[in-house]
């Protein structure tokens, strides 16, 4: 039987072909840009070594069996088997409870192949679903193993398609049960609980939320009888989405929470990185930041981005972008200029004050804002990934971005109006693709000992920033 192609394999003959197409540009208009005969002679070895790594698109990819290690975080990178681990990703909230169902499972594997097939390496996804419809959690430490078995599933199956996995423990918001479910618990085994923030502050509902964390991590996968808290499958554990303690402005009743919570995972899973699941806001400890905030509102909201990732135990810094919930829903030119600034600020704050890696991990634009057309979406999005790009060839904390959200077909009753399908949107496909194989470049052709002082840099700027890409 003839073995046809794989969509890996197939992004990875469009990658190779890319390279050497602008290799052979390069060359035939050397004269034009300038080059020494020396320096030709050195990148012309760079290029070869560089089609011997590219051999491989697995190795490129750092996807060998052999390397599908932990990702690891190296000062204000991330990395696997010392190789830089830079992050094309999305987020696909749904996938445990589409995966609890057979008749909907098959849109789990639709969504890692499409996805695998533009060159997206990481998935942010809930590891949680608390008192609700097909819930994971159905009341305090009581379990649907079907559920289960379905949240199996999904990490089963990104490994197959060499895609890595953000799982987050909780929800801010109702949707999913959230911390508001956690108060009807307490509420329901007697406690006299009169604020959704009190999830943060009662012993109580702590130590159900840390009950849960530590059945999550020491999980046995049922389709690979790997534990999740050993399985590099899993890039990190997420705290919560969103955290919000408006309860508490200073931000006290929150940071405690997370130092004691991180501790507590770190505690129980030493070996994946762990991140908080804040969305940037500046708060009390950094006056001078929070004017770069969307709103006044946000100061208000009980987080403070440096303060929250100060915390031993936290790995990486987390930030999301919604300037058409935060700014104004009407598509606005004043938006772009706020994302390009907002996302610069939390690099420079995580290079300079955290000395860690800072990921994007949720950025959209909805089709429901007036106003809205495919067009500026691709501006968003390409601001976005060209901002990563700015920090990544100077070996910065920018690590990457995460697409909110990545739909394959037929899910429409899911889309909250910032679903991106591949089939219907060709020119946002090409964007994610090009944004995939520059990261994938980074990641084959330095380590971390180069410290971006290596020869090969010169190769990698001119093919990754050169005029005809």
């Amino acid at each position: 039987m003839t073995r046809q192609p794989s969509s890996m394999e197939s992004f990875g003959v469009c990658i190779i072909s890319l390279i050497l197409l602008l290799m052979l540009t390069k060359n035939l208009s050397s004269n034009a840009l300038g080059d020494s005969i020396k320096d030709e002679e050195g990148l012309k070895e760079d290029q070869n070594e560089m089609e011997n790594s590219l051999s491989n698109n697995d190795e490129m990819r750092g996807m060998k069996d052999d390397d599908w290690q932990m990702v690891q975080k190296k000062g204000n990178q991330f990395v696997v088997n010392d190789k830089p681990f830079y992050v094309n990703g999305f987020n696909t909230y749904w996938l445990m409870v589409f995966a609890a169902d057979e008749s909907t499972r098959g849109k789990v594997t639709e969504v890692f192949k499409q996805a695998s097939s533009v060159g997206m390496t990481v998935c942010r996804t809930w590891a949680f679903n608390d008192g609700q419809w097909r819930a994971l959690q159905k009341s305090p430490s009581v379990y649907d193993e079907e559920v289960f078995k379905a949240l199996d599933f999904v990490v089963s199956e990104a490994k197959k398609y060499k895609i890595r996995l953000i799982l987050s423990l909780a929800n801010n918001w109702e949707a999913y049960g959230g911390k508001a479910q956690y108060v009807k618990w307490g509420n329901a085994a007697g406690l006299n609980l009169t604020s959704d923030d009190d999830f943060f502050s009662h012993p109580t509902l702590r130590s159900y939320y840390k009950a849960h964390v530590k059945t999550v991590l020491n999980r046995v996968n049922t389709f690979t009888n790997i534990t999740y808290k050993e399985d590099p499958t899993i890039f990190a554990w997420e705290l919560m989405n969103e955290p919000r303690c408006t309860s508490d402005p200073t931000g006290d009743k929150l940071q405690d929470w997370i130092q004691e919570m991180a501790f507590h995972v770190k505690k129980i899973d030493p070996k994946h990185l762990v991140e908080v699941g804040v969305e940037g806001f500046y708060g009390p400890s950094t006056p001078q930041r929070t004017q770069l905030n969307p709103n006044t509102y946000a100061t208000q909201v009980g987080t403070d981005f440096i303060r929250n990732h100060l915390v031993l135990g936290v790995d990486f810094a987390s930030v999301h972008m919604y300037p058409d919930s935060w700014i104004s829903q009407q598509i606005a030119d004043t938006h772009i200029p706020f994302v390009k600034s907002w996302m610069e600020a939390h690099i420079e704050d995580a290079e300079r004050y955290l000395g860690m890696p800072v990921v994007f991990a949720e950025f959209g634009v909805s089709s429901k804002d007036p106003g809205y057309n495919s067009s500026y979406r691709d501006t968003v999005i390409s601001t976005v990934y060209s901002t990563i790009l700015n920090s990544t060839k100077k070996g910065g904390s920018g690590a990457g971005s995460l697409l909110w959200q990545f739909f394959p077909d037929g899910t429409d009753n899911m889309d909250d109006g910032y679903a991106i399908v591949l089939s219907k949107s060709p020119s946002t496909s090409s964007i994610i693709q090009l944004q995939s194989t520059r990261l994938a470049l980074f990641n084959s052709l330095c380590n971390t000992k180069c410290n971006w002082g290596c020869k090969k840099k010169k190769l990698l700027e001119e093919i990754l920033y050169h005029d005809e890409l």
